[in-house]
């Protein structure tokens, strides 16, 4: 499989190097030159493969030939080594909890597929790779635990000061070893630009190999297309009409869900659930794209401005907003709303939300309003626990903490503080 720049002003390449590089010379995002779909009989006996034979599937035709078969297997299955199950409120919602792995969250499957991707293309390599990237919350501490101790790989993590949660911050500023954490004065915007600003900067990446494990890089992106083959496989049978609300902020996670309809998936519809950041919401509403400063909510992963995804979404529309239209409705919900949400959640189905699997929720409500047919899957992208003091208080209820996260609360934390590109890059070339 070759790859494109959606800037349209760069060399194709393989996936090795688009992994390699995360971002094209044009500064566009790569995207696969072709999607083959999936046969019919795939998807009519998907009940009868386990979860790495299903991937396999997926995912062979945008790896190939750059990884061979035998040791594509072999990433897979390490980095599916824990449970995605769905969990049916009533007869028109379920919750696909994706927060089942190291770091408790959504991003720990495709951290750890493109470590391992990265770690089999430098077996033979003496140079090193560093790993650059921007978190809003949980990408951090999933790119952390997925490199950690790769070998060749350094990376280093950018993270808007006070604006993700005391564990997320923990789990992305004690491993150490090849992990480096920087504490941006700002929000995730700039952390997000500077990263950018980074990959075109030539005095560095004549020095450094730079490549990024946010959802820019296809090798983050593509295996969360996994998460909605998983979910299918678990539903189909029980319903027809098959909808998700995907908690959306750089709108990787609902753009892989696109790119598995387009394998053939028979998903119904796909809503993105905003909180406060309805950059695509009022998209949808005005077919108008303004970016805009993120706002800070309680659902901090979602907190983002100007989503990087949404031109790879419109790529798979082939740019047509009525076709986009067909496919995608958005909704965006306050704060308060999401608590009030959570409470919701927590009487009338005994189950424990996080604040992003409640913008979820929400979606599923608002969309179900006018869909009463269907049958809608919201994505629960985080265990509740990393965002205690926010779920506590609102449930009045007190959580039990998983070993995950005690194993990391009395670590302590290791950061360097920032305020601008040039703090960064002088710190990059120490």
């Amino acid at each position: 499989m070759n790859y494109f720049s959606l800037n349209k002003k760069a060399p194709d390449t393989s996936f090795k190097d688009a992994v390699i590089k995360g971002l094209a010379p044009d500064k566009g995002l790569y995207f696969p030159e072709h999607i083959e779909p999936l046969s019919k009989i795939f998807f009519e006996t998907i009940g009868n493969l386990s979860n790495s034979e299903i991937a396999f599937q997926t995912i062979k035709q945008f790896v190939s030939p750059d990884i061979p078969e035998a040791d594509l297997k072999a990433i897979i299955e390490d980095s599916l080594c824990f449970d995605f199950p769905v969990i049916e409120l009533d007869k028109s919602i379920s919750t696909l909890e994706l927060f089942h792995g190291p770091t408790m969250a959504f991003k720990d499957v495709g951290a750890r597929f493109m470590a391992r991707c990265l770690g089999y293309f430098n077996t033979n390599n003496t140079n090193e790779i560093t790993v650059l990237v921007a978190t809003s919350g949980d990408t951090g501490g999933a790119v952390a635990n997925g490199f950690l101790n790769v070998k060749g790989v350094n990376v280093v993590i950018l993270y808007p000061s006070g604006k993700v949660s005391d564990i997320q911050e923990k789990q992305l500023t004690t491993l150490g070893q090849n992990i480096i954490a920087l504490e941006v004065d700002g929000v995730f915007d700039d952390c997000q630009d500077m990263v950018k600003r980074a990959f075109l900067d030539e005095e560095l990446t004549n020095k450094m190999q730079l490549t990024s494990a946010n959802s820019i890089n296809v090798a983050r992106w593509l295996p969360q297309m996994f998460y909605f083959m998983f979910a299918y496989k678990q539903l189909h049978k029980k319903h027809d009409k098959i909808v998700f609300s995907i908690p959306s902020g750089n709108f990787g996670n609902i753009c892989a869900g696109m790119m598995a309809q387009q394998l053939g998936l028979p998903i119904q519809h796909f809503v993105a659930s905003n909180n406060a950041n309805n950059v695509v919401t009022e998209y949808l509403k005005t077919e108008t794209y303004t970016p805009k400063p993120s706002v800070q909510t309680i659902s901090n992963a979602m907190d983002v401005g100007n989503p990087s995804n949404f031109i790879r979404i419109q790529e798979i529309y082939k740019n047509d907003f009525s076709v986009l239209k067909k496919n995608l409705t958005s909704y965006s919900y306050t704060d308060e709303e999401t608590r009030t949400a959570l409470k919701d959640i927590y009487k009338t189905y005994n189950y424990i939300a996080d604040p992003h699997g409640a913008v979820g929720y929400l979606g599923c409500k608002s969309y179900l309003k006018h869909h009463s047919d269907t049958h809608c899957v919201f994505l629960e992208t985080a265990h509740p626990t990393k965002f205690l003091d926010v779920v506590e208080n609102v449930i009045d209820t007190s959580l039990t903490l998983p070993s995950q996260i005690k194993a990391i609360m009395n670590k302590k934390k290791v950061a360097t503080k920032i305020s601008s590109y040039t703090d960064l890059k002088t710190c990059l070339l120490k």
